[in-house]
């Protein structure tokens, strides 16, 4: 076991944030904390982090007390932390300076990424024959998309063992979240620790094995999330026919959860009652275009666990 969080308890006067909040990371991989908007994640993230002192609890690193000071860790933050009027390439290297990264590697390691991230030009202004050269950028002056790319250089630019994305997708779009998502798994692959918050669930699906799901500072979901997704069977059923099929949904007494143009998504008891209903379909002569029996999604796991809490509170 290399990172392990231990009941850690954060109030701010009679109102608890994070109660009791404990999860392990016993091998390279990415871990998710997720829970709805103030939920208590980017808190636990500070206290583990030691940028926020806890009430109580602990935070160890290969069965030590972590301390952030002395370690690598990188960090991308869900509030974005660049200074606005600074130029890039400044900002970069006294980040890298912070991390105790020689300016010369610091200064390697920035062209790779600056490469890899698609801003050179950003990083580094063009001189045009008989032009003025231009002006280094400033951080104000980037889309918000090309603001992320810098901040996750930030983050990596000192190669950390333990790397802790907050919202790390958020504001991009398609063809750089796939870019990130690729840099996400060259870190996996070079056996890099990972904590990552986002409310995008199918991007926690595709990443993490391991998940915790905060609502008002509580764990109300902890666990494997394979493991989690069959204790609840395959009972949600998406089905597509040429006709309408109402009346044998009707015949069952099936539970329409989603009713689309592309189909309609059905909660049955499991497998059984799924085959009974094709084979009712197929008899009253319906073509069956799409029949997909599942689990449950970690989106749809997420809403009934915080949705419940909220109704509860």
């Amino acid at each position: 076991m290399s990172l392990e969080v231990k009941e850690l308890v954060k109030s701010y006067g009679d109102k608890t944030v994070v109660d009791h909040l404990s999860f392990s990371l016993k091998e390279p991989g990415v871990y998710a904390l997720l829970g709805t908007n103030g939920a208590g994640k980017t808190t636990s993230i500070r206290m583990i982090l030691g940028m926020l002192a806890k009430d109580s609890g602990e935070v160890l690193w290969k069965g030590k007390p972590m301390d952030s000071m002395n370690m690598n860790i990188g960090y991308l933050a869900e509030e974005r932390g660049l200074y606005p009027k600074y130029e890039l390439m400044d900002q970069l290297l006294y980040f890298a300076k912070l991390k105790g990264v020689a300016k010369d590697v610091a200064k390697e390691r920035i062209a790779y990424w600056a490469k890899r991230l698609e801003v050179e030009e950003y990083l580094y202004p063009k001189q045009t024959k008989g032009k003025k050269k231009e002006k280094p950028k400033m951080a104000d002056q980037l889309s918000k998309g090309n603001q992320q790319k810098i901040q996750l250089m930030a983050a990596l630019i000192s190669e950390p063992e333990i790397l802790i994305l907050d919202e790390p997708l958020s504001g991009l779009d398609p063809v750089n979240t796939d870019l990130f998502k690729e840099i996400i798994r060259e870190e996996i692959a070079k056996g890099k620790y990972l904590i990552m918050s986002s409310h995008q669930m199918a991007t926690i699906e595709e990443f993490c094995k391991d998940i915790t799901i905060l609502n008002r500072g509580k764990v109300v979901l902890q666990g494997d999330l394979n493991e989690i997704k069959k204790s609840y069977g395959r009972v949600n059923l998406f089905i597509k026919c040429d006709e309408e099929f109402d009346d044998v949904i009707a015949k069952h007494g099936l539970e329409v959860l989603n009713d689309t143009p592309d189909g309609k998504q059905l909660k049955v008891t499991g497998e059984e009652q799924a085959k009974h209903f094709l084979k009712d379909l197929l008899a009253a002569d319906k073509t069956v275009v799409r029949f997909e029996l599942r689990e449950p999604s970690l989106h749809e796991i997420f809403v009934e666990k915080a949705g419940a809490q909220h109704e509860e509170e």
